[in-house]
């Protein structure tokens, strides 16, 4: 029998950014500092004990139930600024959804692309942002050095990210702020023979382009992977895929990277992205699966 291949090495990474704090965490929710606002809100991942008394939680200046209104305290904010780095994010209560705008296990991903671009020398990289919703990925490549095109097709989301770019001060930098289905804009790159140095994208579990195109994950998201190959150039830096799709698994991720990149010489790592709350005895809260493949 031949030998099965070796496993890429599973990282958790955890945030450390001021701005937010995961204050704990169990029965499926999670309380939160973002900024100057607490926030408690479902979370699907959490189903262990708090370990923070409930008096505590009840000092949230905002909480979100599933098919109810947010409930805003007095004196509790709308929208309110965060910084990360050299980024002015907007965070934002709306009426349709629990999530702010801001994802901040994310930031070590920013990290690792920032650092990517900073040790690069020669020609600006060029960096492809599928499904990048509010931006900061897109901010953060671009601050550092990346040209960037950012793709999403939800157009309240592309303007939420240019506010954010505002807010930054980043009104000229090189973005190209795309609202459009993923898979229709990477095809029309190929046509047109627009190469990328890099890749990263965050596709959600289902959703709809703006002309009503139906995305599911699980149907899609290889066939995507394959045209995103032929949009990159011949040696890229890195392709970076999250999901937070609850069905998935690092390993299927680093997997179809791998099958992505195969005739290209580099490296795979997988893992989770998760969050350690300031709560004493508080879990390690999972959130976002990831696979990164690096040129080697």
């Amino acid at each position: 029998m031949p030998a099965s291949p070796s496993l890429p090495e599973i990282k958790i990474l955890t945030s450390d950014w001021g701005e937010y704090a995961l204050l704990d965490t169990g029965r499926r929710r999670k309380l939160e500092r973002f900024g100057s606002q607490v926030i408690s809100r479902g979370e699907p991942k959490a189903w262990w004990e708090p370990a923070l008394p409930s008096s505590e939680w009840a000092k949230a200046q905002a909480i979100h139930e599933e098919d109810r209104p947010w409930n805003i305290a007095p004196g509790g904010l709308r929208e309110w600024t965060m910084r990360w780095r050299e980024l002015t994010l907007q965070a934002r209560i709306s009426d349709t959804s629990k999530h702010l705008g801001v994802f901040p296990e994310q930031s070590p991903h920013w990290e690792y692309i920032q650092a990517q671009v900073r040790k690069t020398k020669g020609e600006q990289p060029r960096l492809l942002n599928l499904f990048g919703y509010t931006g900061v990925a897109s901010l953060a490549a671009a601050a550092a050095g990346f040209a960037v095109t950012h793709v999403d097709a939800s157009k309240p989301a592309v303007t939420w990210a240019r506010h954010n770019q505002k807010l930054s001060g980043l009104d000229n930098a090189p973005i190209r702020w795309i609202i459009d289905d993923a898979a229709k804009f990477v095809r029309r790159e190929v046509r047109r023979g627009v190469r990328y140095d890099a890749l990263a994208l965050d596709p959600p579990s289902f959703g709809r382009g703006p002309d009503g195109e139906i995305w599911k994950v699980e149907v899609g998201l290889t066939e995507l992977l394959a045209l995103c190959r032929e949009v990159l150039v011949e040696r890229p830096r890195f392709v970076l895929l999250t999901m937070y799709n609850l069905e998935a698994s690092s390993l299927m991720l680093g997997n179809i990277v791998e099958q992505m990149m195969r005739s290209t010489p580099g490296h795979t790592s997988i893992g989770e992205l998760a969050l350690a709350a300031s709560a004493p005895g508080a879990r390690l809260l999972p959130l976002s699966l990831w696979a990164r493949w690096e040129s080697a």
